[in-house]
């Protein structure tokens, strides 16, 4: 497998970071939003879960890549192992995606809120953003 270098490493947590930053900022808007509203079917129950389970994967993918961004920024004073490094990495990945396939989720079970046809609709529109994302993270 090619080792990747701390430069790459330090500006792809600094993007991880920013994105899921925002993403979690987002799903935390939708939780309070969800909180303070009247309604309370199983369907907004399930929303207001998985956006909450959203914005924890966003925070630990924060915490995971910070720590990355630091160990690999020059004149890091303490010494730095591989194992250190893709431990971050691995880990900080992990959290991302998963805050995305949660957000995702959302916005998906946000359409049957409204309708069947709607839900259909959003499903699929979710669904082909899931899979876009994962060919265009993958490439």
């Amino acid at each position: 497998m090619l080792e990747m270098s701390t430069t790459y490493l330090n500006r792809l947590s600094e993007q991880i970071v920013l994105i899921s930053s925002l993403l979690g900022g987002f799903s935390i808007a939708i939780v309070a939003n969800l909180m303070v509203s009247e309604i309370n079917t199983r369907l907004h129950r399930n929303i207001l879960l998985i956006s909450t389970l959203a914005a924890a994967m966003f925070l630990m993918s924060i915490f995971a890549m910070t720590n990355l961004l630091l160990i690999t920024t020059e004149g890091y004073p303490l010494e730095v192992s591989s194992e250190q490094l893709k431990l971050s990495r691995v880990t900080g990945s992990i959290f991302f995606f998963l805050g995305i396939i949660g957000i995702l989720t959302v916005l998906a079970l946000s359409g049957w809120t409204k309708s069947k046809r709607l839900g259909r609709v959003t499903t699929i529109i979710c669904i082909v953003t899931l899979v876009m994302v994962l060919v265009m993270t993958s490439a």
